[in-house]
């Protein structure tokens, strides 16, 4: 699957957020939106808000695809249950996320990376399918050969990184499991997101 290569500081700003967790924040020196008048916006559409929403929801899962939100959006309509807390597990629930979210990288992207290159195992086997999806009771931990790559060390060892309630970490052995499918008011997004109002969105879309 491809990876998003532009500039990620222009979308943190565009948002007003450190959505994607850098250690130097984006908003520090440029608190405005990106743009000649990044302050002074028109009052958005329906159509413009539904979009901003799954623009925002895109970045805080590492810029996945549209494609990939729609076959996620598909589904969980086709599951019982709740569309958008489906919905937004399927997405939180990605290998990579979980990664990010087990402090095992510093960010989405570092996350990313580590599963794309194989030093990520999966209940002792090797994934490098960064959509995998984690189910509670699964085990994800760093190869032995790359538990001293230096991003996952700084990671660990970041006091000011904390992990979500429905993570068990256990930092010793750079190994973490996923104890419970998370809920939407347990997931720690870097910004408010209208689940809901993102799943009409895709509805009426595709």
């Amino acid at each position: 699957m491809a990876r998003y290569t532009g500039p990620k500081n222009r979308i943190a700003r565009r948002f007003g957020a450190n959505i994607f967790g850098r250690a130097r924040n984006p908003l520090l020196h440029k608190p405005n939106p990106p743009g000649m008048h990044g302050a002074k916006r028109k009052k958005k559409s329906d159509y413009g808000v539904q979009l901003e929403e799954q623009q925002k929801l895109k970045a805080v899962y590492g810029l996945i695809p549209h494609s990939q939100l729609v076959r996620y959006y598909k589904e969980a309509v086709r599951s019982k249950g709740n569309t958008p807390a489906l919905f937004i597990e399927r997405l939180e629930c990605r290998l990579d996320n979980m990664v990010y979210r087990m402090k095992l990288a510093p960010t989405i992207f570092a996350a990313q990376q580590l599963v794309s290159h194989g030093h990520i195992l999966v209940n002792g086997k090797k994934v490098d399918r960064r959509s995998f999806f984690v189910r509670p009771g699964m085990t994800v931990s760093i190869k032995p050969k790359s538990q001293q790559v230096p991003i996952v060390k700084q990671s660990l060892e970041n006091a000011a990184i904390a992990t979500p309630e429905y993570v068990a970490l256990d930092a010793g052995k750079f190994s973490a499991q996923l104890l419970v499918s998370p809920a939407i008011d347990q997931i720690p997004h870097p910004l408010p997101l209208n689940v809901p109002l993102i799943c009409e969105f895709l509805a009426h879309t595709n």
